[in-house]
């Protein structure tokens, strides 16, 4: 009897412990890049919906390379559009290596992953869906070492 108990509550917590590990995400999701290259024209669209207009959050980009990425950084055009189609656009740097050459991401073997602040303190003023665009701002026409791009929502304290 006791051990029917214990299969029927690890049955019930264990689920419940994979669904609550990361309770302050609002968006998360990746873009794959082919394996040809990310051509500079392509841009990468999240669609990320957002119902809480009062809940201030932080946006992250994350960035996964495989260690053969010729630079040390990455530029990124980056532009979100709210509903309504008003729209901010911005540049910004991800620094993937440090001066000697170190990878600064996550990650054994061939691929980094690596997560930067974009924005802190963020809040959006319209529920709806918003549409980030992410576009490569480096010199090459197609920018080879980047595996995945990803856009992240996370909400600020409780």
């Amino acid at each position: 009897m006791k051990r029917n108990v214990t299969h029927l509550l690890l049955f019930i917590f264990i689920p419940f412990l994979f669904f609550n590990c990361d309770r302050s995400r609002v968006f998360e999701a990746y873009k794959k890049l082919p394996k040809t290259g990310w051509h500079k024209d392509s841009l990468l669209t999240f669609p990320v919906q957002i119902d809480n207009t009062v809940q201030t959050n932080n946006l992250y980009i994350n960035v996964r390379n495989d260690i053969k990425y010729k630079y040390s950084n990455l530029w990124l055009f980056i532009k979100i559009e709210e509903p309504g189609k008003t729209a901010v656009a911005d540049t910004f740097e991800v620094v993937l290596a440090n001066p000697a050459g170190k990878w600064l991401g996550d990650g054994f073997g061939g691929i980094k992953t690596k997560q930067v602040l974009y924005k802190r303190n963020v809040y959006f003023p319209k529920a709806g869906e918003y549409k980030v665009t992410i576009q490569h701002g480096m010199r090459n026409k197609v920018l080879k070492g980047i595996t995945d791009i990803g856009f992240r929502v996370e909400k600020t304290g409780e």
